[in-house]
């Protein structure tokens, strides 16, 4: 399967990795690395994760992430990558815009 990450998803791991490098030198960068690695493991695992707010939601292992994506025509789309520390009703706002 093919994995795609719409520009909403690449801003939202980009303030991710500024919130981190702001805290301790390297973590941006760890960040990034790790959030990468899940949305690349979309590949064999596309369509598993439970459906919040009509996307496909994967909780990132190392950090309090979650990636939402939909599956269409063989294509996994990486919609948002968002912080699950924040309120769910701003959750289900930021996917209203995107989807």
């Amino acid at each position: 399967m093919k994995v795609r990450i719409l520009r909403s998803a690449l801003q939202d791991l980009a303030a991710g990795r500024r919130f981190y490098d702001r805290r301790a030198e390297g973590v941006g960068g760890y960040f990034f690395d790790s959030l990468f690695s899940e949305i690349d493991s979309l590949v064999l695992y596309a369509g598993i994760h439970r459906v919040q707010f009509g996307f496909h939601r994967m909780l990132a292992k190392r950090f309090p992430f979650a990636v939402y994506y939909r599956v269409n025509s063989g294509e996994a789309v990486v919609f948002r990558v968002l912080d699950c520390r924040r309120d769910p009703h701003w959750t289900r706002k930021a996917l209203e815009k995107t989807g």
